[in-house]
């Protein structure tokens, strides 16, 4: 799954977690050019690589926008790719419905974090404290600070984390912050993605779509 990302050229930062003999995406080479969100807007993809953060944050080790975690969310969603699904996937018809239902359940959820932060605390989620955030994103991420009213934010929790966990630590920075003591050892010999040439990989570029109307230790 994320060895399919791992295809596209035009990140900025993320890069999958490959052997150093396997060739590397012209992204890994050029960090000076600004990553171009495929499916969220500017005000959305900052808001993902914000929340990103707040779940991996950098502390010792490099955090989830050091490692362009939200590139490689963005990319997943634009492309219809599902890291968590509700149901079982069995056929491409399936996993479209799925990616169908990401897209719009980032939508509808970032919709929600943005209403929810203005009725407690007047503002939009990135303009509102740290501390403001923290607390909203407490009330999604542990059972025991549940709210009766936040149902539909709290899936959306589970989603994102889903995807900033999977984005992680498939970069070599993830699993480097694990502190692994076989990497040294099993990093050369990790494979890129075997089937580059795919036809059902094909795809998985640039896509042309419209636009639709922390807590590491959370469980």
């Amino acid at each position: 799954m994320a060895a399919v990302a791992g295809t596209f050229p035009g990140f900025s930062k993320w890069v999958f977690a490959c052997p150093e003999d396997h060739p590397q995406p012209a992204s890994a080479k050029r960090d000076s050019l600004p990553y171009k969100p495929l499916f969220f807007s500017p005000e959305q993809y900052r808001m993902v690589e914000h929340m990103a953060e707040m779940i991996i944050p950098e502390d010792g080790t490099p955090g989830a926008k050091t490692a362009g975690v939200a590139e490689f969310i963005d990319f997943m969603v634009a492309n219809r790719v599902p890291v968590s699904a509700s149901r079982d996937i069995r056929s491409t018809e399936d996993a479209i419905q799925s990616g169908n239902q990401a897209q719009a359940s980032f939508i509808l959820g970032l919709g929600w974090m943005n209403a929810r932060c203005h009725a407690e605390f007047g503002s939009n989620f990135m303009d509102c404290a740290p501390d403001q955030q923290n607390s909203l994103l407490e009330e999604l991420a542990y059972k025991e600070k549940f709210k009766p009213t936040t149902e539909t934010g709290r899936e959306f929790f589970r989603m994102m984390r889903d995807y900033t966990v999977v984005g992680y630590y498939t970069t070599k920075i993830g699993l480097e912050s694990l502190g692994y003591p076989g990497l040294r050892t099993s990093w050369p010999k990790m494979p890129g993605c075997t089937h580059p040439d795919d036809p059902e990989h094909a795809h998985l570029r640039e896509p042309k779509i419209s636009n639709l109307p922390a807590l590491r230790s959370a469980g």
